[in-house]
């Protein structure tokens, strides 16, 4: 009875195992600190700001938030695909940015649709939204993408950030599963000392 039980929970344990790869490797997330340094040319703003996108399956979710904008916002977008120290076309606007110099932005794009990027990004790569949205993750991948907040005051950018790719901490389902099969094995190795 007891051999049955440990063999359920190690089956248990594989089980969620396989359940929480796709967990951890569906979602990928990038972050951007965003200064007037970090704008090309740089400038001397004391504007700082924090952007943060999760790719999920097609959707593309972005929290936004900055302080200490010279003016208020006349656009904010990312960019993509070039170096560090190099400006691009927008790629991505952000619809309904505050109106404010400081303040928190939050949105979800579809990156299954065409509507979602500028038409030259989207001509640029082939008229798809597929091969934009292949274009965007593998620039985001490569840290070739960017965020930035335009006003008045600048209207190539007051405040820009580099996106780089956040690595992922195991999900808690993992640690669970982790976690069962280390009990598994420890009540398999008791055993086997026992009948030693």
């Amino acid at each position: 009875m007891k051999s049955m039980i440990q063999k359920a929970v190690r089956r248990a344990a594989v089980a969620v195992c396989l359940l929480a790869l796709p967990v951890a490797v569906h979602a990928q997330t990038w972050q951007a600190f965003l200064s007037g340094l970090n704008e090309v040319p740089a400038n001397a703003s004391t504007a700082i700001g924090f952007s943060t996108i999760t790719l999920t399956g097609n959707s593309l979710s972005l929290f936004e938030s900055w302080t200490g904008l010279t003016t208020i916002p006349t656009g904010a977008h990312i960019h993509c695909c070039v170096p560090i120290g190099t400006n691009t076309a927008v790629v991505i606007p952000f619809g309904g940015f505050p109106a404010a110099t400081s303040g928190t932005y939050t949105n979800t794009f579809d990156l299954s649709t065409t509507g979602v990027y500028t038409p030259g990004f989207l001509t640029a790569n082939g008229g798809s939204a597929s091969a934009a949205q292949a274009t965007l993750i593998a620039g985001l991948n490569a840290g070739l993408a960017y965020a930035n907040i335009h006003n008045s005051t600048a209207p190539g950018g007051e405040i820009r950030g580099q996106f780089g790719l956040v690595t992922p901490e195991p999900s808690s389902i993992a640690l669970i599963a982790v976690g069962l099969m280390a009990v598994g094995v420890g009540s398999r190795r008791r055993r086997n000392s026992r009948t030693a």
